[in-house]
């Protein structure tokens, strides 16, 4: 745990680069918005969710799984359960309570305003799988932690997590070429880039589909799975009806479009706050 910062930085930008340069050699769809412009905002919005999460909270997710370990906290510790099934056991519950995270924030329109930040790029590659609301940021830490309070996972299974799940977004979002028939085996073990595509259509429909980030498989079981965009991959809309400009993309109106406009029209339950 000492080399945890270390870790979580070698694999983002390991990952981020590689990620770069596959979508400039393979492409998915052509790219019609200049990198510096998105970018600025996407990866301008990782590094201040990351000093709110450290002013927001004393103890963090896998800081507080070591703390739990220590003094026996949580239904995997006073059980005794250790080792490789408490390390497998863990990285599968918490990408549920991920999925049912995700799926929460489409339901409920106070939320989804906080996460269509996410869903307002206008393109999609592999910083958009780190766009996210630093509010959103803080509400998704204050679940996990409550999840180590009560689950008591091993932190090296925490931060085995939390390293994947950033990777794995930032690939799942890439434009990014994969072979149909790799993709098509790939899907039955990981989220691929062309499952995830689908979630962010403009269609409501499509929006509120494929909400899995690392593996496909809650999705299938639980009814949220859609195969392909309805207009194919090259023909199908990126984003959702509002933010559509240019301008939308600059960081500080990232930060307030919780505060813009009504939250209407993707909410899963059909409703919306009207404001």
């Amino acid at each position: 745990m000492a080399h945890e910062p270390l870790v979580r930085m070698l694999a983002f930008v390991g990952v981020l680069a590689a990620m770069a340069w596959w979508e400039v050699v393979a492409p998915r769809r052509p790219r019609r918005i200049g990198r510096r412009l998105r970018w600025t905002g996407n990866l301008g919005v990782v590094v201040l969710s990351t000093l709110v999460l450290r002013i927001a909270f004393p103890v963090l997710a896998v800081e507080l799984a070591a703390l739990a370990q220590e003094r026996g906290w949580g239904l995997l510790n006073v059980l005794g359960v250790s080792g490789w099934a408490a390390f497998v056991g863990s990285l599968l519950a918490l990408d549920l309570t991920i999925y049912l995270q995700h799926v929460m924030f489409h339901a409920v329109p106070a939320l989804w305003r906080l996460h269509r930040m996410h869903h307002a790029d206008l393109e999609l590659d592999a910083t958009t799988g780190v766009r996210f609301h630093p509010l959103e940021i803080v509400l998704s830490m204050a679940l996990k932690l409550g999840f180590v309070l009560a689950v008591g996972p091993p932190a090296v299974a925490v931060l085995v997590f939390e390293v994947v799940l950033n990777a794995t977004s930032m690939f799942n979002h890439g434009n990014v070429l994969l072979p149909l028939h790799v993709d098509r085996v790939l899907r039955l073990l990981v989220v691929t880039p062309d499952m995830h595509r689908v979630h962010h259509s403009i269609r409501p429909d499509e929006t509120n589909s494929n909400f899995g980030f690392n593996v496909p498989w809650w999705d299938r079981l639980l009814g949220t799975y859609k195969a392909q965009p309805v207009d194919g991959h090259g023909g199908m809309t990126i984003g959702i009806e509002q933010f559509r400009s240019a301008r939308d993309l600059g960081l500080d109106r990232m930060l307030l479009q919780p505060l813009r406009g009504p939250a209407s029209g993707y909410s899963i339950s059909g409703r919306d706050d009207g404001a």
